[in-house]
Parts: structure tokens; sequence; C-alpha cells
């Protein structure tokens, strides 16, 4: 899934210099593929039974290959934003299943008291994915052009899905079991905490993805072609590990805490590219890109939970999901200036996220320190 979403990102310079691509008509194919991604989360949401569906799994898997294998057998942007559009719909698919399986198959004692770490572990796939995928494209950067980097980012999802093939999509709860299961305790219902959770997160949904989008397209306009790409390789090692150690930190600190600290620290990444050419300044932007934007969904996903909303985790992927399609629509116009005011743009909207998320985090404090005396 982290080639086949991701991969466009490290390609999109080489698709502006060789293939005609404007900058306009590469920020809608970005909006393709998220709107793709959307539509695949909601039909995971409305049919639960392609959750648990091996077939769903594997037929994804081979669309999401061939979407990457046809990009260079057109030229046409039509044909380009059907597949991308694809590409979004069967990422969703496959991510959906493969972390259901991955929360089915975390049972014992041993399983539930590492749980958070585990999954922040399974998270990181999307991470290990960017970075093969940026590899493979910076390979191809001095023998090919943007076709062959297609290619190899379809053979490489191919190898992936072969060893993907396997996976066990989790099962339904037996209505045995279900009736069986211990509630969890449902927190104080606080509308205003929600909704402050929904806009921040909304909040990064729009200004990470246009960085997750055009970060390479613009440390690549003042340096090298190889930092570009190999920023992004950077981007995909950080996310390996990153949700796990935030999972770790969660030991220490109030998990509204840290999601305030990671959304400042993304911000922080955002912006330094664009305020400051040369590799170095480019490389630490990665770091921190990629130690934060896995995380973050992590993190709020928690808090929604906490915050005893049964529909907290549907309302909150689909306020991050719009914020993703408007994000390249909404900086479409700056492009034309080059990328940097974007990125620009897209920092100062997950700074507000951030400022957000430290609202939230007071109020919770507040509320607690309240039920304390009482």
């Amino acid at each position: 899934m982290g080639v086949g979403r991701f991969v466009y990102t490290p390609i999109l310079p080489l698709m502006h210099a060789q293939a005609g691509l404007g900058t306009s008509a590469g920020a809608g194919l970005a909006t393709a593929n998220y709107a793709g991604y959307l539509a695949g989360a909601l039909l995971c949401a409305a049919a639960p039974a392609v959750v648990r569906s091996r077939a769903a799994l594997r037929c994804s898997l081979l669309a999401l290959v061939a979407t990457l294998a046809l990009m260079p057998a057109g030229e046409s942007v039509a044909w380009w934003w059907m597949l991308r559009l694809v590409a979004g719909a069967t990422s969703a698919v496959v991510f959906v299943i493969a972390v259901h399986a991955l929360l089915n198959g975390l049972h014992g004692p041993e399983s539930h008291r590492h749980r958070a770490s585990l999954v922040g572990w399974g998270f990181g796939g999307v991470g290990a994915g960017i970075a093969l995928s940026g590899a493979a494209v910076l390979v191809v950067r001095g023998v090919g052009d943007w076709r062959g980097a297609w290619w190899a980012a379809a053979a490489l999802a191919l190898v992936l899905a072969a060893v993907a093939w396997r996976l066990a999509p989790g099962h339904a709860m037996s209505e045995r079991a279900h009736a069986a299961r211990k509630p969890e305790r449902a927190a104080p219902q606080h509308r205003r905490l929600q909704t402050a959770l929904l806009v921040s997160y909304s909040l990064d949904g729009l200004g990470y993805i246009i960085a997750g989008t055009f970060l390479v397209a613009a440390i690549s306009q003042s340096s090298p072609g190889w930092v570009g790409t190999g920023a992004w390789v950077l981007v995909g090692l950080a996310a390996v590990p990153s949700a796990a150690w935030w999972a770790g930190l969660g030991r220490r600190f109030s998990t509204p805490s840290l999601l305030a600290a990671a959304l400042l620290l993304q911000s922080f990444g955002i912006v330094l590219p664009a305020v400051a050419a040369g590799a170095g300044p480019a490389l630490i932007s990665a770091v921190l890109f990629g130690a934060t934007f896995v995380a973050i969904s992590q993190l709020a996903l928690g808090i929604g939970n906490q915050l005893g909303s049964a529909r907290s985790a549907a309302l909150l992927t689909t306020g991050y999901s719009v914020g993703q399609i408007l994000g390249p629509l909404a900086v479409t116009p700056a492009l034309h200036h080059g990328y940097r005011q974007a990125l620009v743009w897209a920092a100062v909207v997950v700074l507000a996220a951030a400022v957000v998320a430290a609202l939230l985090w007071a109020g919770l404090s507040r509320d607690r320190e309240s039920a304390g005396r009482t």
C-alpha cells in the first residue's frame, strides 16, 4: 500500500520534466488518488464482508500492481487520473484489510500488553513501502525515465503482493464472543472536545498531504534530483518505527500532549525546505515528516476512542480524507510560483492543527482535574 499510494511523490518531478505533466494536472492526479482512497474506505465501512474477504484482498493487490504498470501505457491526463483513482481505492481496501487482520491476530496476554507498539510496527509497513519505492525511483533516475520508474514500482509492488498473498483477513466476532466481551468503560461525552479533535485532525489531513505530494518536487527545485528522492526514502525509513515509538511515549505522557507535539514537529519539518535551501534542511525535513505523519493518525484515533464516541473513528477518517482531497486543490494557484509557497501554506495549516490540539489537551486536563475534585 505504501508503494501504490505514495510512489507518485518521487515520480512527480520526472513526469513534469519528461512527460509534459503540468503543475495543475499534477495536483489533479494527487486529488484523484485521495478521492479513490476515501471511496475505498467508505466501501469497507459500508460492506464489512469486504474486510473479511481474502478474495477482496487478492483482487485489490493485483489491481494495485496493474495501476502502477499501466501508467506508462498512455500519456493523457484522463488515463493517469483514472489509474490513480483506482490505485487510491485499492490502497484503502488493502490497508483496511491488513489492519483488521493485524488487530485480530493480537491475542494472548503478551500481545495485549504490547498491543499499541505491535500495531505501530504494523502501521510502519506504510513507511517501508515509501522507503522501498523511493529507493527504486532513485535507482531508475540514473538509467531510465519516468516510464521505467512506474514499471520499477509495479515490479516492487508485485513482489510485496506475493509476500502478502497468504495474509488471512480477520474474521467477524461470533455472537457468543461479542456478547461475552466486556464493554469498554465509556468516557464522558464531550462534544466540544470531539469537535476540536475533528477540526485538528482534518486540518492535518489538509496540510500534511500537500507535503506528502509535493515535498520531493519542492526540494528538487533547489537541490540536485537525488536529494529530493533521497529525502523521500528517509521519510519512509523514519515512518517505519515512528508509530511504535510514539506509542511507547504514551506510557509517560498524555496522548493529547503527544498529538500537539507531533503536529508542531510536523509543521516545522514541512516549512524547513521552503525557508532553507540545501541538502541538510531537506533531509532533516524528511526525518521529521516521516517520524510524525503515521503516528499522528494513531494518536488522533486513540483520543477519539478515549472520548467515548462510537462513531469517532469513522468521523475522524472522513474529515482527514476530505482534507487530503482538498489539500492539493487548495494550493494549485500557488504552484505557478513553485512549490515552496505551497509548503509554507501547508506548514501554517498544520500549525493551526497543533494549536487546536493544544486547546484539546488543555480542555481534557481541566476535565480530569474537575473529575478529581468531585
